[in-house]
């Protein structure tokens, strides 16, 4: 059986939703799935059944499938650094700091990682999803191109298109993305899924016409638009999040500094009908809500002194109501950071923090990862860490007054969550199952 690439026509067309879609619709018709993005770019992470670290889309498409994780499913994974740098990730821990030029330059030396993680998975499973990246017709970047080109070309999989339709100008980005394909992925194009479609789906049909007989691209899907708070990759997918909530109870603002990271700790807020739940990117005033959140990091001391710059760091001080931090927004909560090892930064230096906590925050070279069961502010949660800050006071957690932190992500999901998640991914499901023509693709990957 042949394994299966996504192509986006774009970015952000689609290609995370669609191929747990389409790994789900194939585990109904009885084939094992499993998943796969050779390289991803992404500050949003989760820690591993087998305790390494990969990108979220690709955890939570591992989940919804119910298949185990590990590195194997995303083996390069790149995070924010300090100036032009990103922290380098390879199979699951991290390995450096690099530059984005020395990065390709050493791209090759990456390649026996993605190798033997396909193959990994190829050897378990009948047929893996092979989630492609941007774009992949980037000319200037094709032989340098890990997720599309590289996995396709090596692995003789079959390929199947997204196009987002509502950026305008499908038609172009289709014919452009095919025709510039190399000649032997052209033929391994199974079709094209239109994605985010709006309206009348019968003011499409003579697009479809267009695209099968005049592009000779067969259509495989036109899948409407419908909103998924669920599984935010990157911060273009969190600005898509839609909420209708008329009489919310509580008001959580959730501060959206430059490197944050780990956002999809707030679904469950997002889900939740009785909070209205804004990102704040400026110095408002906090006093309207309820509840300030300071989430994730990548870089916790560029952050804060964002949090300086704005205002933020000042207001926060001065505010008298609920305040939470989690992970780096807990350690922008103690006294001090110090970063020694230039974990975070070009040279050891220390910098001020809030001081809410009576301790000081160390950067430690290892980064600490961890899964399991936590008791926290007075209930069991499962969730992961993912850090280098560490306090030798508060470890785990801090509570004292309307200052809550942590270092552990997923505190906020519970039971009514896990029903509304599945709930959410059954209706998603049902109304993509009756859009996608599976019957064409299994002709081609069988």
């Amino acid at each position: 059986m042949r394994s299966i690439s996504i192509f986006g026509t774009s970015s952000d067309a689609g290609k995370s939703t669609l191929t747990f879609v389409i790994g789900k619709l194939l585990q109904e018709r009885g084939i094992n799935v499993g998943v796969f993005k050779a390289q991803n770019v992404s500050n949003n992470a989760h820690v591993c059944d087998d305790g390494s670290e990969i990108a979220i889309a690709q955890y939570f498409q591992a989940d919804v499938l119910g298949i185990p994780t590990s590195y194997h499913l995303n083996p390069i994974l790149l995070k924010s650094g300090h100036g032009n740098s990103a922290s380098l990730i390879v199979k699951g821990h991290v390995v450096e700091d690099k530059e984005v030029r020395e990065y390709y330059r050493d791209l090759d030396s990456l390649k026996p990682a993605v190798d033997e993680c396909f193959e990994y998975l190829s050897e378990r499973y009948e047929c893996v999803i092979c989630e492609g990246a941007g774009s992949p017709v980037e000319l200037n970047l094709m032989e340098k191109d890990l997720s599309n080109i590289y996995i396709a070309d090596t692995y003789d999989t079959k390929i199947i298109l997204v196009a987002d339709i509502e950026r305008g100008g499908v038609f172009a980005s289709i014919w452009g993305v095919y025709n510039l394909l190399p000649q032997k992925l052209k033929h391994n194009v199974i079709g094209v899924i239109i994605n985010k479609f709006r309206g009348d789906r019968s003011l499409f049909d003579e697009g479809i016409t267009i695209i099968e007989e005049r592009f000779g691209i067969p259509v495989l899907g036109v899948l409407p638009y419908t909103p998924f708070n669920l599984g935010f990759e990157d911060s273009q997918s969190l600005k898509n999040f839609v909420q209708n909530k008329p009489n919310p109870v509580k008001k959580i603002g959730i501060i959206n500094y430059p490197t944050m990271s780990n956002y999809n700790d707030f679904e469950p807020l997002i889900a939740n009908e009785e909070l209205f739940v804004e990102f704040i990117t400026s110095n408002v005033s906090l006093e309207s809500f309820d509840l300030i959140i300071l989430p994730g990091s990548k870089l916790v001391i560029k952050d804060l002194q964002w949090l300086k710059k704005t205002g933020l760091f000042d207001a926060l001080k001065a505010r008298q109501k609920e305040i939470l931090g989690i992970c780096g927004g807990y350690q922008m909560m103690f006294e001090t950071i110090i970063d020694e090892w230039c974990v975070e930064t070009s040279e050891p230096m220390s910098e001020e923090a809030l001081g809410f906590v009576d301790d000081v925050i160390v950067f430690q070279k290892e980064k600490i990862l961890k899964k399991g069961e936590y008791t926290l502010f007075g209930k069991t949660v499962k969730g992961f860490e993912i850090h280098h800050g560490v306090s030798t006071k508060y470890p785990l957690s801090y509570e004292k007054g309307n200052i809550k932190g942590t270092f552990v992500h997923g505190i906020f999901e519970d039971e009514v969550f896990k029903a509304y998640k599945k709930k959410t991914i059954d209706a998603f499901m049902e109304t993509m199952r009756g859009e996608i023509d599976m019957e064409r693709i299994l002709k081609h990957v069988v």
